[in-house]
Parts: C-alpha cells; sequence; structure tokens
C-alpha cells in the first residue's frame, strides 16, 4: 500500500508539471492531477480485484483488450463529469479539457493495458509456481511410498528365508530351532521400534545388523565368519535404515554357495569428504557362481532406495577383485 501511494503521488507531481507547461496553473494543474489520477487509480484496482476471482483463459483472451478499453471510457466519463462539477467557473480550462481527452482517453487505455498484462503475468507465474510445488509435493509422496513398499519388501523377504532355515532346523535340532525363533522375534521387534525412521546412525545399524547375523550363524554354523572392521568415531555418521541387511544378506548367499568351507564375509566403513564409505567383502568363484539363482533383491533394492533418498545412481557400485567380489556404498552425510 506504501509503494502505490507513492507511486500515485509521483504521477500527480509529473502530470501537474505537465499540465502547467501548457499555461494551466499550478492550482489547476493540481486539482486535474490528482483527481484524474485518484480515479485511474480506484479503477486499475478495481480492475486487478476482478481478475483476483476471474481470469480469462486462453481461448478468451481477447476479452483483456476490450475490458481495458471499456474501463478506459469509464475513466474518461467519470473524469470529465468530476472536473466539470468541481471546477464549472473555469470556462478556458474546460475548453482545454475537452481538447485533452483524447489523449487522455490513449493514456488511460495504455495504463490499463499494462497493468492488465501486468497481472496476467503475475498470475501466470503464481500458477506455475503452484503447479511446481504440487509436482514436487506428488514426487515427493511417490517417493515417500516407493520407500515403503521397499521396506514391506525387505522383511517377507529376510522372514521367509529364516522360517525356511527354521522348518529345516525344527526336526534334527530343535533347540537350534527355537534359538533361532527368539533370535527373529527380537530383529523384528527392533524393526518394528524403528518404524517410519529414513536415516539412523550407523551405530544403530550395526547393531540391528548383528541381530540378523546372528541368525544367519544358526543357519550356517561356523562355515560362516563376519568381520566388521569400523572405528569408533564412524558409528556417529548417518546411514539409511536396514540398507546393509540384504546386501549382507547378498554377501553371505553368494559367498557361501558352492563350497562347504568356512567363508569371511566383511564391512569395514570410513568418513571421507562428506561421505560415508562402505566396503562388503565376500569370496566370489565365477566357476560355481553360475547356478547361483536369486532374486537380485538385495543390491536392486539399496540401489532404488539411496536414488529415491538422494537423486544420485552412483552411490553403489560392486567390483570383482580375483575371487573376492566387493559392494561399495557412498552415503552423503546431509540431512534428508
Amino acid at each position: 500500500m506504501l509503494g502505490f501511494s507513492a507511486l500515485w503521488a509521483f504521477w500527480v507531481i509529473v502530470q501537474t508539471i505537465l499540465l502547467h507547461r501548457y499555461g494551466i496553473s499550478w492550482k489547476l494543474s493540481f486539482i486535474d492531477a490528482s483527481i484524474s489520477n485518484s480515479i485511474l487509480a480506484l479503477l486499475s484496482y478495481t480492475a486487478i480485484t476482478i481478475y483476483r476471482f476471474y481470469q480469462p483463459g486462453k481461448t478468451n483472451r481477447f476479452y483483456r483488450l476490450i475490458f481495458a478499453l471499456g474501463i478506459s471510457i469509464l475513466f474518461i466519463l467519470i473524469l470529465r463529469f468530476s472536473l466539470n462539477a468541481v471546477l464549472a467557473e473555469e470556462t478556458s480550462y474546460l475548453e482545454f479539457l475537452e481538447l485533452s481527452m483524447p489523449i487522455r482517453h490513449i493514456t488511460a487505455f495504455l495504463i490499463i493495458s499494462f497493468v492488465t498484462v501486468l497481472n496476467w503475468m503475475w498470475n501466470v507465474l503464481k500458477e506455475q509456481r503452484e503447479l511446481e510445488e504440487r509436482r514436487n509435493e506428488t514426487e515427493k509422496l511417490i517417493k515417500e511410498a516407493e520407500l515403503v513398499k521397499l521396506r514391506q519388501q525387505l522383511q517377507p523377504h529376510f522372514l521367509f528365508n529364516s522360517l525356511n532355515s527354521i522348518s529345516a532346523l525344527a526336526g534334527s535340532k530343535p533347540n537350534e530351532a527355537r534359538k533361532m525363533i527368539q533370535q527373529l522375534s527380537d530383529f523384528l521387534r527392533g524393526t518394528l521400534k524403528k518404524d517410519g525412521q529414513q536415516i539412523v546412525l550407523l551405530k544403530e545399524e550395526v547393531e540391528h545388523l548383528k541381530l540378523y547375523l546372528e541368525i544367519e550363524k544358526v543357519r550356517f554354523g561356523h562355515r560362516l565368519n563376519f568381520k566388521i572392521d569400523i572405528l569408533e568415531n564412524v558409528m556417529d555418521a548417518e546411514i539409511p535404515l536396514l540398507l546393509l541387511q540384504p546386501i549382507v544378506e547378498n554377501a553371505i548367499k553368494f559367498g557361501l554357495y558352492g563350497t562347504i568351507e568356512d567363508v569371511e564375509v566383511g564391512l569395514n566403513a570410513h568418513v571421507d569428504s562428506g561421505y560415508l564409505c562402505l566396503e562388503i567383502k565376500n569370496p566370489f568363484d565365477s566357476q560355481t557362481q553360475g547356478g547361483a539363482k536369486g532374486t537380485g533383491f538385495g543390491l536392486s533394492s539399496a540401489q532404488r532406495r539411496l536414488f529415491l533418498l538422494y537423486s544420485r545412481n552412483d552411490l553403489l557400485t560392486t567390483d570383482k577383485k580375483g575371487n573376492i567380489f566387493i559392494t561399495r556404498l557412498k552415503i552423503p552425510q546431509i540431512k534428508i
């Protein structure tokens, strides 16, 4: 409102000076400028108010031109009536007023048209901004829904494997089957407590991973050795919840496939240049792995989750060095 008043005052001063140059007294020039700019300002505000509730569509944009023309004609009618009523005794001025009506009409039409175009541009930008906000919100909801779906897929995937192992142990090793049931219960309870979280500290993820490994050790016995090599100061880094479990499960499955010997699977981590860098290593024999069947869920789900959270496809990579398969993760240390 303050800016609008300042603009009105500026045009009153400018018009007063211009009218005075045409031989009109300062008093009459100021009265003319004050009344004409007040009427024009009121009509411009009315036009803006109307466009606030109604915006012509793409097929009837010509209405804006007709509207501006109508408003400018209304301006001339009101102005002539007002100045004739206020300055009825100023005969020479009223003659000048009638002669200046065409230029006043053109000026009013141009100003109203400018206000109309400016209002149209502002509304277009506003609609684009609102559309972009809705699009971003929709994309966010889609991402959250897909993350929830991946999380929901993870538990049945692991649960089915564990139940199959429990079933296999129930007859021959009932004590180990009961132990595995208890460990599975602890693991699922810990998962439910974190339901709704996307990001946790690495130490929480590692503790949860250890519960999973205890279950796997019941399945595979002494054959599975898992080595975690992480310094204490790295444990406060952030990582997506349950990101490591499907990757480690993948490493265990392919590391133990096709061999009856003891196998070591390793996890190490460090922080470098704003990233938590993790490596999961497992033995890999290309001659025996060809028959390994899997859903590809572990690495693909991790890759997809990282993309949904960080919008990047380069945060998970794999490599083979001799008979060692390496999965590398880079987790940006920023708040999601």
